[in-house]
């Protein structure tokens, strides 16, 4: 059976780029996988990184939902450590509040920025160590209970579920630990996937939420109807990315193709290079050939995919074609 097929909306900001087109972007995504039958699209919280647009990630998350009608919204995911759980309860019951039966929330414990960054957020630097309590307080908060005599209002009326994302062994088991949806980072981080999904499905304990392990992986895509161009997109969105890591954020680090190309094929790019290594590339077909065994391998319930192309015309067509070759096999 075919996986069930999601997105993961990196909302980037291109150089000579604004915030305002990147957010419009962002709700044509959306409405294309509205349109073709996905899930869910799910916003990440990043800060101080000028190519990435879904910092507020709850209000990104509220204006795409007014631009569609049934897609699930949520964040992959809100960096619980940057939070308070009731700050996170009140703005996510909000949300479902406006847009019942909606809306997830996916909760990781990285701190989604640079060591200046968190010291902007006023996060303390052990904050990660209680994300295991932080989770637990927070599903209190959206379950209607008062913590130390405090509630979340609005509590919306239906149910916010939550998901633990991660891409080390510590999430996996927590996931299985409190009876909730994992969803493993492969699209960037694919070292411990295998590992990760295994503990994950072994010890999971069934919970109120969820009564089966369900696991979502994430990886790359690039579908065109030609081959080769999807495999030039490919080249033109991760030269892009390794010239904004190489450059650290600073605008006008002029690394030509060929200098890129040359640090990808040195022994320190390689490990930049392997970070993308489950990435779909090329025609219908062969997308979805590819990511059929990728969710045989991960053993995924549902993937979670990033289009990267650079223009959004590419992005909106590679996920309506993704969409369109898996459903003919599902």
């Amino acid at each position: 059976m075919s996986p069930v097929l999601s997105v993961l909306d990196l909302a980037p900001i291109a150089p000579g780029q604004t915030a305002r087109e990147s957010f419009a972007a962002s709700v044509a995504l959306a409405q294309a996988a509205e349109r073709s039958g996905y899930r869910r699209v799910w916003y990440a919280e990043h800060h101080n990184m000028a190519s990435i647009a879904s910092s507020a990630t709850s209000v990104v998350i509220g204006h795409v939902a007014e631009h569609t009608s049934t897609i699930r919204l949520g964040a992959g995911g809100i960096m619980l450590p940057n939070h308070s759980p009731l700050v996170i309860a009140e703005q996510f019951g909000t949300l479902e509040t406006l847009f019942p039966g909606r809306i997830d929330l996916g909760l990781g414990r990285a701190p989604g920025s640079d060591q200046q960054t968190m010291v902007a957020l006023r996060r303390d630097p052990m904050s990660a160590d209680s994300f295991p309590q932080d989770v637990l307080e927070l599903q209190a908060y959206l379950s209607g209970k008062a913590v130390h005599g405090v509630r979340a209002v609005p509590r919306a009326e239906g149910v916010v579920p939550l998901y633990i994302l991660g891409s080390s062994l510590f999430g996996a088991q927590l996931a299985a630990q409190l009876g909730l949806p994992y969803a493993f980072a492969s699209h960037f981080a694919p070292d411990s996937l295998h590992q990760a999904v295994s503990l994950y499905r072994e010890r999971f304990q069934p919970s109120e939420q969820l009564a089966e392990p369900y696991v979502i992986a994430g990886a790359n895509v690039f579908a065109a109807e030609d081959h080769d161009e999807a495999e030039a997109q490919r080249s033109v969105a991760y030269r892009a990315r390794t010239r904004a890591m190489l450059s650290q954020g600073r605008a006008g680090a002029n690394f030509t193709d060929a200098e890129i190309d040359a640090f990808l094929a040195s022994p320190r790019g390689r490990g930049l290079a392997s970070m993308t290594r489950y990435t779909a590339v090329g025609t219908p077909d062969e997308v979805r050939a590819y990511l059929a065994d990728f969710a045989t391998e991960a053993q995924a319930d549902e993937l979670i995919l990033t289009h990267h192309a650079h223009d959004i015309a590419d992005r909106v067509r590679s996920v309506e074609l993704t969409a369109n070759a898996m459903a003919a096999v599902a």
